[in-house]
Order: structure tokens, then C-alpha cells, then sequence
């Protein structure tokens, strides 16, 4: 694509599409087509993606496409009427969890997924006091954005929200640190006349700078916040679907069953589909007071795209694929350390992982200038990842689930080709 083209999509975008969008990457890329872990560009030249978690099985993966253009070409409609597609979905991703979370609800994006959970969450429990990690992201609906402080400076924080530290160390102690920051969050809100309603995290604390370690340190916090009156909600828009490979939802990798699960991105394989899963006894308040009804939540396209997904995780064995992979790749990340001064930790769990730069090992002081330069020195050499954090200083990698080891290899030979341009 030459630079001219370049501009004038540039120039429409900003015509068009207004001031509020952002773009990745100091040079824009514009891609035309996807196959597996690979993105194209218009001159057909690959690049590797390893940020995607939106598509779990890869790009444009057949089985979806035909399950969306067959069902497409049959019926799709609302959920007001009888279809067993729906029901078939509900039955399979409820299996996929522990008993005690039976009814399941479809929207179409995770936004309104946690939107429609701190909903039920109040009914339930008569309160309104929200606690989320400092840096967290939930969604965009007036309601979530109010909680999700990673969206930056001038999204202001709803008075019923209180900020907890997130769960950093991975010692013995991390699951007691971050229970004592719920506990204070739940006083000071009481202090204030509000009533916790809710914990709600995302069960690898992406935006915060990926925590997984050690597994278990959140049970005292759900612990805390049920003593409290509140329920704990589980967002599993990015860690859920196999993607820790250890489990198939990252909270069963701290041994609780969540008051409500919600799920996004990775749902549909692209296509929109979301929703939760919620506790009988949570749901009932909500569901005797009020009428539940998304147009498009759960229709019969979007329940064949989430089957399908479905079908393709479990026989490909796609969460094995996540543990094995992801292990190896967040080894050969970790030994970078011994090359590069500025590589800090390697962490989390099968295919999400957080590569931190530091500048200061001792004092885990952040390279934020440094990540930006990693981040866009690899968009130069054909692989696609972000950044993450409050200080931008996390390398986020979660690529499509299909990841092999010979695509590890290639992203840690550019990763550590790119270090060595910053000294």
C-alpha cells in the first residue's frame, strides 16, 4: 500500500469517523485478510498475530464462517420465539461450569454482558457499591465505563465505585493483600452509605498488567466480599474459553464458583456474542422485577457461530494446545532476561501473557518508552501485540489459541531482535 493510500484512508477516517476513535501503532496498519495466526496485508505480506484473543480458533475459521452463512440462510430472529439453537448453546456452555451456575443469558457484547450483571447484582442485594482493580477495564456502557479506569483521565469514576490494588507479587501473600484492599474498599463504602453489591474482576487482571500467580489468591477476596452482602462476578471476556490452558475459565483456576460469569471477544470467533452465567438464586430478583429482551442477544446466527467455537475448542484439544504453548513461549520470553536488561518478569497462564520491561530490576522501575518502541518496532517486523498497564510497560500477548511453537519461536526471535535495537 503505497503512503498516499495510506493518507487518504486516514484523512476519511477522520472525516467520517470523528475524533474518538483511536488507531494501534505509530504507522497504522490496515490489513485485508486473515487466515489462522496470520493477518495480510494489501500486498499479501503476513503478519503474525499474537494479540487477538477476539478470534480463538484463528482467522476467518471455516467451521464458524459455515455455521454463520448456514444458519444465515435457514432463519435469524429475536428471542421471543421457540429455537432449540439457543437452548442446545445454553446446555453446552453451562456444562462447561461448576453446577451451581444454571441460567444463562446472551447479549452481544462484553459491555453489556457486565452492564446487565451489575444489574442483577443490585437486585439481588439491594446495593450498589462496585469494586474493581485500579486500572481495570469492564466495558462501555454508561454504567460500566464508570467502572472501568483504564479508559483514561476523563472518564469519571461513579461515586458507588471504589479501586483495589491489583494482585501483583504471585507470593503467598497476594490473595491476603488483595482481600485487605476489598475489605478497606467494602468499609470505606459502607462509611459512605453504600452497600456493596459487587466484586467484579477480570480473572487475569489484563488491563492491570496480567496477574495469575499464585493460583487461588482469590478466594479470600470473594470470601470478603460475600460477608459483605455482595456477590462476586467473574469477567471472563478475555481469560475465559481455554485460553489459561490449565482451565477452562480462569476462575477455576482459583477454586470458586463465581455469583455470575461474563463472557465476550472470543465467543463467536468475531462474530458479536456475549453473555453470562449466573446463579439461580442471583437471577431471580432481576427476573420477577423486570423483562430481559436484546434484539440481537442470542439469536440463532450468533448461538450456531458460538456452537461452533464450541466445537472446534474442545476437538482440537485447542486449551491443551494453550497450556502447552503458552508454557513454552513464556520460557523462551523469560530467558530473554538473560540477554536484555530491560526484560523484568514473564507471567501468566497458557496463552495470556505479560512480558514486563523494567529499567530497574531491583526496583521494577517501568520502561514505558521503551515498551512503546517494542510494541511498534514488532509492528515493523510483521508481528502484531500491545501493551498493557497502568504504566504501559507490559507486553500483551494473546494470540489466537491454534498458536504453535514454531510461531513462539518466530515471536521471540523478533522480540529479542528488537531489544537488542535499544541497547
Amino acid at each position: 500500500m503505497t503512503e498516499k493510500h495510506t493518507a487518504e484512508l486516514l484523512e476519511r477516517r477522520a472525516r467520517l469517523l470523528g475524533p474518538a476513535y483511536r488507531l494501534f501503532y505509530e504507522e497504522p496498519f490496515h490489513p485485508v485478510r486473515g487466515e489462522g495466526v496470520w493477518l495480510y496485508d494489501a500486498d499479501g505480506t503476513p503478519w503474525l498475530d499474537a494479540y487477538n484473543n477476539v478470534v480463538p480458533l484463528g482467522h476467518a475459521r471455516p467451521e464458524v464462517v459455515e455455521a454463520i452463512a448456514r444458519q444465515a440462510s435457514v432463519l435469524n430472529t429475536h428471542t421471543r420465539y421457540l429455537h432449540e439453537g439457543i437452548l442446545d448453546y445454553a446446555e453446552r456452555l453451562l456444562a462447561t461450569m461448576p453446577p451451581e451456575l444454571g441460567h444463562a443469558t446472551f447479549t452481544c457484547t462484553g459491555s453489556e454482558a457486565n452492564d446487565l450483571a451489575m444489574r442483577i447484582a443490585t437486585a439481588h442485594t439491594g446495593g450498589a457499591g462496585l469494586i474493581v482493580t485500579r486500572f481495570a477495564y469492564h466495558g462501555v456502557t454508561s454504567a460500566i465505563a464508570c467502572a472501568s479506569p483504564s479508559l483514561g483521565q476523563y472518564v469519571r469514576l461513579g461515586e458507588h465505585v471504589r479501586l483495589v490494588d491489583a494482585p501483583e507479587g504471585g507470593d503467598a501473600e497476594t490473595g491476603k493483600r488483595f482481600a485487605d484492599g476489598v475489605r478497606a474498599a467494602i468499609a470505606d463504602l459502607k462509611a459512605h452509605g453504600i452497600a456493596p453489591a459487587a466484586l467484579l474482576v477480570d480473572t487475569v487482571f489484563s488491563s492491570d498488567g496480567v496477574f495469575t500467580a499464585p493460583a487461588g489468591f482469590l478466594r479470600e477476596a470473594v470470601e470478603a466480599i460475600r460477608a459483605a452482602g455482595g456477590v462476586f462476578i467473574a469477567d471472563e471476556v478475555q481469560p475465559g474459553f481455554g485460553r489459561t490452558g490449565e482451565a477452562f475459565w480462569g476462575f477455576l483456576r482459583h477454586g470458586v464458583v463465581p455469583d455470575m460469569v461474563t463472557m465476550g471477544k472470543p465467543m463467536g470467533n468475531g462474530h458479536p456474542v456475549a453473555g453470562l452465567a449466573v446463579r439461580p438464586e442471583v437471577l431471580k430478583a432481576f427476573g420477577q422485577a423486570s423483562r430481559y429482551f436484546n434484539t440481537f442477544g442470542g439469536n440463532p446466527v450468533s448461538m450456531a457461530a458460538a456452537s461452533a467455537v464450541l466445537d472446534v475448542i474442545q476437538k482440537n484439544g485447542l486449551q491443551d494446545n494453550a497450556l502447552q504453548v503458552g508454557n513454552y513461549l513464556r520460557e523462551r520470553l523469560a530467558a530473554l532476561a538473560q540477554r536484555h536488561a530491560l526484560v523484568g518478569e514473564a507471567r501468566g497462564a497458557g496463552l495470556f501473557i505479560g512480558l514486563e520491561l523494567v529499567t530497574d530490576r531491583a526496583t521494577r522501575a517501568p520502561a514505558t518508552a521503551q515498551a512503546a518502541k517494542v510494541v511498534n518496532g514488532l509492528r515493523q517486523r510483521q508481528v502484531l501485540l500491545s501493551a498493557t498497564g497502568p504504566q504501559g510497560n507490559v507486553l500483551k500477548i494473546r494470540p489466537p489459541l491454534v498458536f504453535e511453537r514454531q510461531h513462539a519461536d518466530l515471536l521471540v526471535e523478533r522480540v529479542d531482535e528488537v531489544l537488542g535495537t535499544l541497547g
